[in-house]
């Protein structure tokens, strides 16, 4: 096929597909302009972006100022805050890396919660996370799903944006363009996002379930530890339990009562992993602070 033929070709598939194309003399220059005049107008196909591609927004976090309001980091890996932790996280990791090599498992989703507010349910989270993320082999999330109250950000020193909640009520928000990368390199963030009047009921909707299953399936090499809503001040606290792998139950030393206590648990009786935390403790580190039950 001529050079001139090839234009003309190109020139009908421009016509039927709506490109305005005005009359040429049959001369090859004078095609070949008109050809490429005509290309020019024509729609261009939208970019092809590889989900792959996508890369988190990243935050630098204070570590100074977490080290000196309390908190566990990397510097502190032998510290008593740092051995309490590692006593917690030991029966979870036994769990999680069973549930890394069985795809579509939950035991690598944690949910931290309490009975009551204010028994220091975000301070265990926030500590639980960075102690995970000081593992070899560990890549860990933390999520901010106390919707309806979020603080893990405030804690972090972070400003609010968009997260949790912008996933659960927009299907086109990906989960990658909401997480945040920290200056802890195993560590990411995933905020509670944009405050919704529906917030406590979405996690308890079918999209909070498809998230889970994106998490267990799309981030499997990822410990995923969600700061959740005690568990007698909303419903959705419990129904979010059921879904988890392993839930961690933070007690307030001498402050919580035994009945309050045994609620909790009673609301929780479908899950088969959980691990009780005594927190505001006085005494001396001792095993005895942590409960462990697997139903």
């Amino acid at each position: 096929m001529s050079l001139i033929q090839k234009a003309a070709q190109r020139l009908e598939e421009l016509q039927r597909a709506g490109v305005a194309v005005p009359p040429v003399s049959p001369t090859p220059s004078r095609v070949v302009e008109a050809v490429e005049a005509a290309t020019a107008r024509a729609p261009q196909p939208a970019p092809v972006v590889d989900p792959s591609a996508r890369r988190s927004a990243e935050v630098t976090l204070d570590l100074a100022r977490l080290e000196a309001e309390g908190y566990l980091v990397p510097q502190q890996s032998r510290s008593p805050l740092a051995e309490e932790f590692r006593h917690i996280k030991q029966p979870l990791l036994r769990q999680v890396r069973e549930a890394l090599r069985t795809p579509g498992s939950r035991g690598a989703l944690l949910m931290v919660t309490s009975a009551v507010p204010k028994e220091g349910k975000t301070f265990c989270a926030i500590n639980l996370a960075l102690s995970l993320a000081m593992e070899i082999d560990l890549k860990v999330l933390l999520v901010d799903a106390d919707v309806l109250r979020p603080s893990v950000l405030d804690r972090l020193g972070v400003e609010p944006r968009r997260g949790l909640l912008d996933v659960l009520t927009d299907p086109a928000t990906d989960l990658s363009e909401v997480m945040l990368r920290t200056n802890v390199p195993e560590l990411t963030l995933l905020p509670a996002g944009t405050r919704n009047a529906r917030s406590t009921e979405l996690l308890a909707s079918d999209a909070m379930e498809r998230l889970l299953v994106e998490l267990s399936s799309r981030y499997h090499d990822r410990v995923v530890v969600f700061d959740a809503p005690p568990l007698l001040a909303t419903t959705e606290a419990k129904v979010l339990a059921a879904r988890l792998g392993q839930v961690v139950m933070v007690v307030e030393a001498g402050n919580t009562s035994r009945g309050t206590v045994a609620e909790a648990f009673a609301s929780i009786e479908q899950c088969k992993n959980v691990v009780a935390v005594l927190n505001k403790c006085t005494e001396p580190l001792s095993p005895s602070r942590y409960g462990y039950y697997y139903g």
